[in-house]
């Protein structure tokens, strides 16, 4: 995740007042209120966690989708097929969060039942951050795991077609008396929405980010937005990008690559696939002996030996649960742009000024 730099126009806003701004939003774009809420909590989660390239920036790209875009805002997810633990599942174009939290939810099932499971989802669109379904399952006493597609922005290294996504991944492994230990990320070595939210602001992106469109690294966000996102790790990070890409798209029959659009004409409705894995930690041994030795694992870290004494040593998803304690008490600080951006959409769809007064 990355810390991002602030700026002088951004503002605070408070997170339960912006998920009421998003549903607004939501409903006026035909949504039924229980899918509006659901799509509003994951953004604004994302905000929370400090992840401002999956929260509400989103906002006008996903109004776009949903009305002029192809998505289908009142489409149901359905089941496909069901054999114990692996399962299909069509999100029938919804918006992505819509058909992964039902996907999510039927792994969970399933693997109350038969210890774990795998859900393979077709039919779907861009789903937001991915530990928001992972965390659904470590509530549960389950490890969670989700990995999804993603419109292709990087090149093979050496290459400078885009023809590979980032094709982020998330695993939640719960915890005793600790927080779940949470990965969310994805194999660029930055999100492209993380450029966007640099371009925003006016700042030049971190060294080592992206291409600009000829393979050469740049710092300038614009020419980044256009160019390739660097992988992280080089070839390694393309082949696990390739990888969860594929697990993502061709179990269910969904598209891979090139085959969910491009960044210039933007994505084709429909076409994304995820997967989503579910652990049923009590059918391999006592959940709370698992707890504990997740316990121990994250002491160990914080207690070893630090290069600086100043900077605490922190596990995955422990900065962004840090982002969300704060969060929470003083308010969600976003860009003034993406506040500004959030205000005209909802102008644009007929809401009034004072319901959108909070921006």
């Amino acid at each position: 995740m990355a810390n991002y730099p602030t700026s002088e126009t951004d503002r605070r806003i408070d997170a339960a007042a912006l998920v009421d701004i998003c549903k607004m939003i939501f409903t006026a774009c035909k949504m039924n209120s229980e899918d509006a809420a659901l799509l509003s909590d994951s953004l604004v989660h994302a905000d929370l966690r400090g992840v401002h390239s999956h929260g509400v920036m989103r906002i006008p790209d996903y109004v776009h989708k949903l009305t002029v875009g192809g998505v289908n805002p009142i489409a149901a997810p359905t089941v496909l097929s069901h054999k114990k633990g692996a399962i299909v599942v069509d999100g029938n174009n919804n918006m992505g969060q819509i058909g992964a939290s039902f996907a999510m939810d039927a792994a969970i099932g399933a693997a109350a039942e038969n210890g774990i499971a795998l859900v393979a989802l077709r039919g779907s669109n861009h789903c937001g951050a991915l530990d928001w379904f992972t965390l659904r399952a470590a509530e549960q006493g389950m490890i969670g795991i989700v990995g999804s597609n993603a419109l292709p922005t990087m090149a093979p290294v050496g290459g400078r077609d885009k023809i590979v996504g980032m094709n982020p991944i998330s695993i939640a492994i719960p915890g005793a008396n600790e927080a779940p230990v949470v990965l969310d990320l994805a194999f660029g070595a930055t999100a492209h929405g993380k450029i966007r939210v640099y371009h925003q602001k006016g700042l030049p992106i971190p060294d080592g980010w992206a291409f600009d469109a000829n393979g050469e690294p740049t710092t300038d966000a614009t020419i980044a937005l256009s160019g390739l996102v660097q992988p992280a790790g080089g070839h390694k990070g393309i082949a696990l990008a390739m990888m969860v890409g594929m697990l993502s798209t061709i179990l269910s029959g969904a598209h891979y690559g090139t085959g969910l659009g491009d960044m210039v004409d933007g994505p084709i409705a429909g076409n994304d696939g995820q997967f989503f894995i579910a652990i049923d930690i009590a059918a391999f041994r006592p959940l709370a002996a698992f707890g504990a030795d997740v316990d121990d694992i994250v002491s160990e870290i914080h207690n070893s030996a630090r290069r600086d004494p100043n900077n605490a040593l922190l596990v995955p998803g422990e900065m962004e649960r840090q982002y969300e304690q704060d969060y929470a008490v003083d308010g969600i600080l976003l860009p003034g742009l993406t506040l500004d951006d959030i205000k005209a959409t909802g102008l644009k769809l007929g809401l009034d000024a004072t319901q959108l007064a909070a921006v």
